[in-house]
C-alpha cells in the first residue's frame, strides 16, 4: 500500500532540490556548492553501508555506476545548479527538466524497447503542449544573467537526468542502492573538483541559510529522493519512472511561490494543468478484462 504513495512522496521532495539550490547559490558558486554536497553525500553513504551491512559495487558494477553517477549527479545536477545561478527562476529550470518524459520516449522509440500505448503517447504530447505554454507566457528571472547559457546548462541537464535513469535501470538493476550511491557520489565529485578549481574562487559564506539548504539537499534529497528515485527505476517501467517528473514543475512553481515569490502567467498556469493531465494519461493503467489478460501476459488469478 505504502509504495503507491512513493512516486508522490518522491515529487514533493524532488522537487524542493531546486527551491534548496537557489536558496543555497548566492553563498556558494555552483560546482563548488555541489563539491561540497557530494562530499557530505559520500560520508552519509559509508556512514549507512556500515550500519545497513551494505555491499560496496566491484567490477563491472562499479563502472556502470560511476557511468550513472555522473550522468545522474553530474551532468542533471550540474546543469540545474549553473543554469539558476545564471539567473533562471527554479521553476522554470524544473520545467525545462520536465522535459525527461518525452525524450525518454523517443529514446526507447528508438531502441525500439518498451511499448508505449496511444494514450501514453497523448500524454507525452499534452505535455510537451504544456511545457510550451509556459515558456510562450511569462516566467520571473531572479537576476539578469545569460540566459542562452542558462538555456544550454538546463538542456544538458535535461539530457543527464534521462540517459541516466535509462543507464541505470539498464545496468544497475542488481547492484546494492547503497553501496551503488556511494561510487555514484564520488564520481560526481571527481567532476566538480576540477571544474570548480579552474573555474570558481571556491569561498563559501556559511551563513545559517546555506548551512540549512546544505542539510536539505544532503539529508533530504541525496539520501531519501534519490533512494526512493533508485527504487522506482529497479521496480517500474522507465516511461513510468520518467512520468512522475511531470509533476515537478507544478509542485516546484508552488514552492518557490511560496519560498522567493516567482510568478507566471496565465499561459503558465495552463501550462502546468496540461502538464499535470499529462501525468495521470502516462502513468494510467487500462482496465485489463480477464480475456485481455493473455494479450498484456497478466494473470487473472
Amino acid at each position: 500500500m505504502l509504495a503507491r504513495f512513493i512516486p508522490f512522496i518522491f515529487v514533493v521532495l524532488w522537487s524542493s532540490g531546486f527551491i534548496g539550490a537557489r536558496l543555497g547559490l548566492p553563498y556558494a558558486e555552483p560546482m563548488t556548492f555541489l563539491l561540497l554536497r557530494m562530499l557530505a553525500n559520500i560520508g552519509v553513504f559509508l556512514l549507512l553501508v556500515v550500519i545497513l551491512r551494505a555491499r560496496l559495487p566491484t567490477g563491472k558494477a562499479l563502472g556502470h555506476c560511476l557511468v550513472a553517477g555522473l550522468l545522474i549527479h553530474g551532468f542533471y545536477l550540474g546543469g540545474t545548479y549553473i543554469g539558476i545561478s545564471l539567473g533562471m527562476s527554479a521553476g522554470l529550470c524544473s520545467l525545462l527538466v520536465g522535459l525527461q518524459p518525452i525524450v525518454t520516449a523517443l529514446v526507447m522509440f528508438a531502441a525500439a524497447g518498451e511499448r508505449m500505448r496511444p494514450t501514453q503517447w497523448a500524454g507525452l504530447v499534452l505535455g510537451f503542449v504544456g511545457i510550451a505554454l509556459v515558456l510562450q507566457g511569462n516566467m520571473s528571472w531572479h537576476q539578469d544573467g545569460n540566459r542562452t547559457a542558462a538555456y544550454a546548462f538546463t538542456i544538458l541537464a535535461l539530457l543527464g537526468i534521462t540517459f541516466g535513469t535509462l543507464y541505470q535501470k539498464r545496468f544497475c538493476q542488481n547492484v546494492d542502492m547503497i553501496g551503488g550511491a556511494v561510487w555514484q557520489y564520488a564520481a560526481a565529485a571527481t567532476l566538480f573538483l576540477p571544474v570548480a578549481l579552474m573555474t570558481e574562487t571556491m569561498a563559501v559564506n556559511w551563513t545559517p541559510t546555506f548551512i540549512f539548504a546544505l542539510s536539505w539537499l544532503v539529508l533530504v534529497l541525496s539520501v531519501v529522493s534519490i533512494l526512493l528515485l533508485l527504487y522506482m527505476i529497479k521496480h517500474g517501467e522507465s516511461s513510468k519512472v520518467a512520468s512522475t517528473f511531470y509533476l515537478a514543475p507544478p509542485m516546484t512553481a508552488f514552492q518557490a511561490w511560496l519560498v522567493f515569490g516567482e510568478t507566471f502567467d496565465k499561459y503558465g498556469a495552463m501550462g502546468f494543468a496540461l502538464a499535470a493531465v499529462a501525468v495521470y494519461l502516462v502513468i494510467r493503467r487500462p482496465n485489463i478484462r480477464p480475456a485481455q489478460a493473455t494479450q498484456y501476459g497478466v494473470s487473472s488469478r
